[in-house]
């Protein structure tokens, strides 16, 4: 459910061919004479090394495992990473799925736990709510490779691709459950790509939702690279919500879309109005920055060849300016989550102690303890050096004056300025003081979280950076990671330290290497920076006050309006057009002409408001006037009259539109709302009452609403509909329901199954466990308008719960299997053509 036709498969082809799975090499066959024979005949082929002396000893300097624990650290490191996945708790077959991995596959694949291994094949992670995460110990290559476990495989493919499980590394689950999201909240996902976060704050929204409901909150979901929204928007896709938007945007630059006058929004909304709410501002706030990645060397093992300690020194800068965002967007009360996938401190602790010294008292890092008592987690480190090219730097004063400009004071234990001054003799004196230039306050800003005043020679954080969380690999064989939880008490302070001239040089440099960063096969595609080297001459520069932000806002001063002609500073050269207009006939000839909104290359969000299409679908599906569609209803072209697709967006959504129209589109959104309607563009559709069908990720929502064109069926024809896609309706093992059908307008119909095991037509009451589908009523059959995918999850549960319900209901489908394979023979040489052509269709 959820995939658009051939879109998503596109996109996900052109991210599989650009990454690299380096532990499926070919390795030699030891039996044979000549090595080079099994590896394509490349003498210069040899094993991949997993180990790297830099990463050794910077952390074994750096203390990040006691030094007895060494060992076990680089043995696991060493290995692949066992697979890890969550069930969609929002899913109807939640319970389903769950039931089947405990009294099915814990007990079927027992016979391949390995000697020395776990002693179960599959487990529920201890840590995470009601069993919906589970480990594996089998790695992705083995799940490939080994026949006994295919259909275990076979089960993780088809129920990740549906949506009712998302395949995700186990300590990747971990920052979200941190948020402590309730359904009302608006949620920013800064650094979102590849998705299974923003999926899994989706799920914790929606869970407690109502079939024919949506929750009050939504999630704003971010990425810096257009071809990353787009995996974003594929993972995402799969969870069919009308509460998410899709942005592409630099993070530390994200639009805060603060409105302080009524503005005539008339284009859009119809009248002059001031819009719900005043500005954008968010309840929690995941902040997964990009890092350097060293975390995911289980999976992503070509890290150890890359990895320089220049990676985390130069993103540290980066990842403050995100941080510090962040915290501006995020309400008064409101929790933020730093994490990264690096186990580098310059990464971690510094950034959260940086954030912590520009904030003041307005934020506090929080401690979490005693959430998810059964994580097995290690606190966050007081101390830790900084190596810049070679040498080991203990604090700030140690930095060469030549290296000031890419070592900052912030990277260090206290955080401490000292800086340089010549006096009259022409020697060097080192005078302390704050980052700020305001060495008043410094004994203050020098204070530790016990209280006792820091020594000059002495470099400890001042801050309780003990309530941070470091996951080590080999404590639950699992990834390495670092979440932070911070609160924030009040606005942040002004005098937080303005920009220079220089502002975003630096960030700006990473940004481009972010976006021409391939894909990897990781989680946190966000990491793996391995180009970034530790000898950049660029400035560490300051993020904006938080005053100083909404200042520019207010004055109507946005960082990402497009005034140059492109999408973004930095964004995708694929996705630009040109300004002249003076484009290449030879290169767009036979594409489709771009309806250009505010942003380039990016289709404009406008409201759907044509009556007469909207009347037409109410009328024909019978929908009750108590589902809201006024100013709900949106579109991706702005010529209303060549709509093919119509999408639903939630209250929330909705709000931030109008608000976002209001400040003058600052948002660059791509992809917005659940698609509710598509056209059919089948010749046989122009002779149906209504254009539009229901689609498949729309059908959940508006099914307690629908009064017409529906029938419900007995699990034998509904499950004879999944097998043969197409059915007359003389063929129907139900003579009633075939009649019933026949009775239907043409076009689009729901097929519902009856929960009674017989067809009727009384309306039933609409909950979680009812399961229905889309499909086209034709002149002589009945035709399913779902994916193959789609209709073969659907038939398995539907068999698993014919087995477990009622057992006389497999004798009377046997007996009636014959006739209907005889009769669909039929359809296929003489049969109902326009059904199976409109199905096709959609």
């Amino acid at each position: 459910m959820g995939r658009g036709r051939g879109g998503s498969r596109t996109q996900r082809r052109h991210f599989r061919q650009n990454r690299e799975n380096v532990w499926k090499r070919n390795k030699p066959d030891p039996s044979s004479e000549n090595p080079t024979e099994n590896n394509g005949g490349d003498p210069s082929w040899q094993p991949f090394a997993t180990q790297s002396l830099a990463f050794e000893e910077y952390y074994k300097e750096q203390g990040i495992v006691a030094p007895e624990e060494w060992d076990l650290f680089m043995e696991f490191l060493r290995k692949p990473l066992p697979a890890a996945f969550r069930i969609n708790s929002s899913s109807q077959f939640c319970s389903d799925i769950r039931t089947q991995l405990e009294s099915d596959f814990m007990i079927s694949l027992q016979s391949e736990v390995s000697e020395g291994g776990e002693p179960q094949p599959i487990r529920p992670l201890a840590w995470y709510p009601e069993n919906l995460a589970w480990h594996s110990n089998f790695s992705r290559m083995q799940l490939r490779k080994n026949q006994t476990l295919e259909r275990f495989h076979e089960f993780l493919k088809l129920e990740n691709e549906i949506g009712n499980i998302t395949r995700q590394e186990a300590v990747s689950m971990v920052p979200p459950l941190f948020l402590d999201v309730r359904p009302e909240h608006f949620i920013l996902d800064m650094c979102a790509a590849p998705g299974s976060k923003t999926f899994q704050l989706l799920e914790i929204i929606h869970r407690s939702t109502k079939p024919g409901l949506l929750p009050d909150g939504l999630v704003v979901a971010n990425d810096l690279d257009v071809q990353r929204c787009n995996l974003l928007i594929h993972q995402t896709k799969r969870m069919c919500t009308a509460n998410l938007i899709v942005t592409n945007h630099e993070a530390q630059h994200f639009p805060g879309c603060r409105s302080n006058k009524k503005s005539s929004i008339a284009p859009e909304i119809g009248t002059e109005l001031e819009p719900p709410i005043s500005q954008l501002l968010f309840d929690r706030v995941l902040c997964d920055v990009p890092c350097s990645g060293d975390g995911t060397l289980r999976k992503a093992p070509d890290i150890w060849r890359k990895w320089h300690s220049g990676h985390g020194n130069g993103l540290h800068a980066l990842q403050v300016q995100i941080a510090m965002r962040g915290l501006s967007l995020l309400k008064v009360g409101g929790r933020m989550v730093y994490s990264t996938c690096s186990m580098n401190p310059v990464e971690n602790e510094a950034v959260v102690g940086e954030i912590l010294r520009k904030c003041g008292g307005s934020v506090e890092l929080i401690d979490v303890s005693s959430e998810l008592p059964q994580l097995v987690r290690r606190p966050g480190l007081k101390r830790w050096k900084v190596l810049d090219k070679g040498k080991w730097l203990a604090s700030f004063k140690d930095v060469g004056k030549y290296r000031t400009n890419a070592i900052g004071p912030g990277m260090f234990s206290s955080g401490r300025n000292l800086a340089r001054s010549m006096d009259h003799t022409g020697s060097m004196e080192q005078d302390e003081k704050h980052e700020n230039g305001e060495d008043e306050n410094i004994v203050e800003v020098l204070q530790s979280s016990e209280g006792a005043v820091i020594s000059d020679d002495e470099e400890v954080s001042p801050f309780p950076l003990e309530r941070c969380m470091r996951i080590v690999p080999h404590d639950q064989n699992g990834g390495a990671f670092f979440i932070a939880v911070l609160h924030k008490h009040s606005p942040l302070p002004a005098n937080q330290g303005t920009a220079n001239h220089l502002e975003g040089d630096l960030c700006s440099t990473i940004n481009e290497q972010i976006v021409n960063l391939p894909t990897q096969d990781t989680e946190n595609t966000n990491g793996l920076l391995a180009s970034l080297a530790d000898d950049t001459d660029e400035t560490i520069t300051e993020a904006p006050s938080e005053a100083e932000l909404i200042e520019g806002e207010q004055d109507g001063v946005t960082l990402e309006l497009d005034t140059s002609g492109k999408s973004e500073e930095n964004g995708s050269e694929a996705n630009q057009v040109p300004d002249d207009g003076e484009a290449d006939p030879k290169k767009t000839r036979g594409k489709r002409k771009q309806l250009q909104g505010k942003w380039k290359g990016v289709d404009p969000v406008v409201f759907f408001k044509d009556e007469a299409v909207i009347n037409a679908i109410k009328t024909f599906y019978g929908i009750n006037e108590s589902f809201p569609f006024n100013g709900h209803l949106v579109t991706r072209n702005s010529d209303t009259n060549h709509v093919k697709r119509i999408y639903y967006v939630s209250k929330p959504v909705k709000d931030v539109l109008e608000l976002n129209f209001s400040v003058g589109e600052q948002l660059k959104i791509t992809s917005i709302g659940l698609k509710m309607f598509e056209r059919q563009t089948a010749s046989v559709a122009s002779c149906a009452p209504c254009a539009f069908r229901i689609s498949s990720e729309g059908l959940p929502l508006i099914l307690p609403y629908i009064t017409r064109q529906i029938l419900y069926a007995s699990p034998v024809d509904f499950k004879h509909i999944l097998q043969y896609k197409s059915i007359k309706f003389s063929d129907f093992v139900d003579a009633e329901f075939g009649a019933k059908a026949s009775g239907l307008m043409l076009g689009c119909c729901v097929l519902v199954l009856s929960k009674d095991g017989k067809s009727t037509s009384d309306p039933i009451q609409v909950d979680e466990s009812t399961i229905a589908i889309g499909c086209w009523k034709g002149k002589n059959s009945l035709s399913v308008m779902v994916t193959a995918l789609d209709c073969q999850e659907l038939l398995e549960r539907l068999l698993m719960r014919i087995e477990t319900g009622n057992g006389n209901l497999d004798s009377k489908d046997e007996a009636s299997d014959g006739k209907v394979d005889v009769d669909m023979k039929d359809m296929e040489k003489n049969g109902d053509k326009e059904s199976t052509t409109a199905a096709t269709e959609g």
